[in-house]
């Protein structure tokens, strides 16, 4: 005799996104085109929460907490989110390479696109978090939050994976496109990358500035290079503290709608923080 099957409130709501996700998928890669899909957006205070997909069954939420915001509203930030063609040349030309890919339970694009004269702007970060119940969290997971302008390239930027099934956390000193991609890179390389990312962004910084960023930069550079985990965290702390503390003075630490702004503070603090996520898992678990 065939057992009975339970399927529980969880697994059913897992098994509607799914479903969802592969229609969508299919069809977007029947037609080559993406498949637009609904969002919902609501504001309190400093913290916009975005839910995408039905109301019955959510695709995904997106959580954005600012530092400091001001003109915060749904319509400002200029929320939508579209299924992608997994096989979009145009697309996958975009991501760091193909150990870097859309996973196919979880092929969404969410784009944060704040119109110029809708008045947002805000100094330092903005935390972002994307949760989906679309994809099984797992220590040590590969899945990564990765972020671009648009028609540019990705970059990871996550700083946290946790459980829930998977929400995955990072922090930006800007927008505006945002995937969940499984990241097979080895871990070394992803830390030179960061590192690499963050020499660039001192290199715009006035001229007095940039010494003691790089000095911090080369410290970190070297503890990794030593397997020194403790000085490579302790050297990109200090990095992110220094970034902090001389925002709004020796540091421009706002992002605003119009795009003439030039978030120095925000883009180090960011930079520093998804470093300091890998080098945390070169450390645990190696390449």
């Amino acid at each position: 005799m065939r057992a009975s099957l339970s399927v529980g409130p969880l697994r059913c709501t897992r098994w509607l996104m799914a479903a969802a996700l592969f229609c969508c998928a299919s069809l977007a890669s029947a037609q080559s085109v993406p498949q637009v899909v609904p969002v919902s957006t609501t504001v309190s205070g400093n913290t916009a929460t975005v839910v995408v997909g039905p109301a019955s069954a959510p695709l995904a939420d997106l959580t954005l907490t600012f530092d400091d915001a001001s003109g915060l509203t749904a319509s400002s930030l200029g929320v939508s989110a579209q299924i992608v063609n997994l096989s979009d040349s145009g697309l996958l030309a975009r991501l760091p390479g193909v150990l870097t890919q859309p996973d196919a339970l979880f092929p969404l694009l969410v784009t944060i696109e704040p119109p110029s004269t809708g008045g947002l702007a805000f100094d330092r970060t903005v935390r972002v978090e994307m949760h989906t119940h679309a994809l099984t969290y797992s220590a040590g997971s590969s899945y990564r939050l990765f972020k671009a302008s648009l028609g540019a390239g990705f970059k990871d930027i996550t700083d946290e994976v946790a459980p829930g099934s998977v929400r995955a956390r990072g922090t930006t000193g800007g927008f505006s496109q945002f995937l969940i991609l499984a990241d097979l890179r080895e871990s070394s390389d992803v830390v030179a990358g960061k590192i690499a990312a963050l020499r660039a962004r001192v290199a715009t910084l006035p001229s007095a500035e940039r010494p003691a960023f790089d000095a911090l930069i080369n410290a970190t550079e070297t503890a990794v290079a030593n397997e020194s985990w403790s000085d490579a965290i302790a050297a990109i702390d200090s990095l992110r503290a220094r970034a902090a503390a001389r925002a709004g003075n020796q540091l421009t630490d706002t992002w605003l709608a119009t795009r003439n702004g030039d978030n120095q503070a925000g883009d180090l603090i960011a930079g520093a923080a998804t470093l300091r996520f890998s080098v945390s898992y070169l450390r645990d678990y190696g390449d």
